[in-house]
């Protein structure tokens, strides 16, 4: 009953919110919330999708699709390194916001049950968070380490590998494939900026190396591109995230584009040391092979796996198909394989659609997207598009 009410002014009270907390907080709008996605407003869209969706859920009584979307945002919230005490400081303002924007439509009845619906979000999220917190063995929120950069080269027209060792000596801990780690950057005025990338296997061992696309008019890419040197110290996380490729036997459909490309170097560099005889189907999109980023070490690693079929797609794209084609033409594909998607937001969608249409099942496909709640409209049928 109180679902419309509030739902039909999410938006408005998402944005109503980060004025009241920043206002409350400074620093987390400085050292903890991404600055380019504040003013662009598609975090507070992603506040408002995440919390639309989840009491949607929550409504239609499918906890099944709840479980995808609060792994996804614990294992984000993990990797910046919140705190439970949080929450709490967002329930203030949070409910700050929906009496100001709502007035008298905030009856006690609506009140208590958006209440209730954040309690258990956050409940959701907080005990999420402290599982993983132990699981890499770290004390709540200190997530943190001193990595160094022991080489670096640029990766295609528009990317940086570096190649990070761990300052202390200490192995980084071992990452499964499809996490990430979020890369630390503080300015001159003291701010920080935080934003995650894929973690792959580096040169040697214990050598972690994360690949960086140049994102125009982008606060921290251009820097660990252009600026970031041999030598130099980064502030790294543990390893997290959501979706990560299970060892198991049945058969895997790998889909990318562009720096996607990294989610499914990681499988791949996984699948060679621990299954290197998996059934594999393999589709990158590029614009043309000198913007495949780590093309020979892809190359290289998809031709030691015996039972690996590659279908490279270099062409122009921008999340669409913008010739006509679809990229899974001619690509068999395998009824019973677990699918993984990374690419932009639009290419993953359209990608989606062609596989729901070809027959494989929806819960079988898995989308790895970094902008903030852009996944909500992919993983789950009853999600509001971001």
């Amino acid at each position: 009953m109180t679902l419309p009410v509030v739902g039909a002014n999410i938006g408005v009270i998402s944005e109503v919110f980060y004025e009241k907390l920043f206002a409350a907080v400074p620093s987390l709008r400085t050292n903890l919330f991404n600055t380019t996605n504040q003013s662009s407003r598609t975090q507070q869209q992603a506040l408002a999708s995440s919390v639309a969706s989840f009491a949607t859920l929550l409504v239609t009584q499918e906890p099944g699709n709840i479980d995808p979307i609060m792994a996804r945002i614990a294992a984000k919230h993990a990797s910046l390194g919140v705190t439970s005490d949080l929450y709490e400081v967002v329930r203030t303002h949070l409910f700050a916001a929906i009496v100001e924007v709502l007035g008298d439509a905030v009856t006690p009845q609506v009140a208590s049950a958006w209440n209730e619906v954040y309690t258990l979000m956050a409940n959701s999220l907080a005990e999420q968070e402290s599982q993983l917190y132990r699981d890499v063995g770290v004390a709540e929120g200190q997530v943190w380490r001193q990595a160094l950069v022991a080489a670096r080269e640029y990766d295609g027209a528009h990317a940086a590998t570096l190649f990070l060792r761990p300052l202390d000596g200490k192995p980084f801990r071992i990452h499964r494939p499809g996490q990430y780690t979020s890369v630390r950057i503080r300015f001159a005025d003291e701010s920080e900026e935080i934003r995650q990338y894929t973690v792959t296997h580096g040169r040697q061992s214990g050598e972690w190396a994360l690949s960086v696309k140049r994102v125009p008019d982008g606060l921290v890419s251009p820097i660990l591109v252009d600026k970031v040197a041999e030598g130099d110290h980064l502030t790294v996380s543990q390893p997290f995230g959501g979706v990560v490729v299970d060892n198991d036997d049945s058969p895997l459909l790998l889909i990318s584009a562009g720096i996607g490309v990294t989610n499914t170097l990681a499988t791949l560099q996984y699948l060679a040391m621990y299954n290197p005889g998996r059934e594999l189907t393999i589709v990158h999109v590029e614009k043309s092979a000198y913007e495949h980023v780590r093309r020979i070490e892809f190359s290289a690693v998809v031709k030691s796996l015996p039972n690996a079929e590659l279908f490279l797609r270099y062409k122009d794209f921008d999340g669409e198909h913008e010739d006509g084609r679809n990229p899974l033409t001619r690509v068999p594909l395998p009824w019973n394989a677990q699918t993984y998607v990374c690419g932009p937001v639009e290419f993953m969608r359209s990608i989606r659609r062609e596989l729901i249409g070809a027959g494989l099942p929806p819960a079988s496909i898995h989308f790895e997207a970094f902008a903030p709640g852009s996944w909500l409209g992919l993983e789950s049928e009853h999600a509001p598009a971001p």
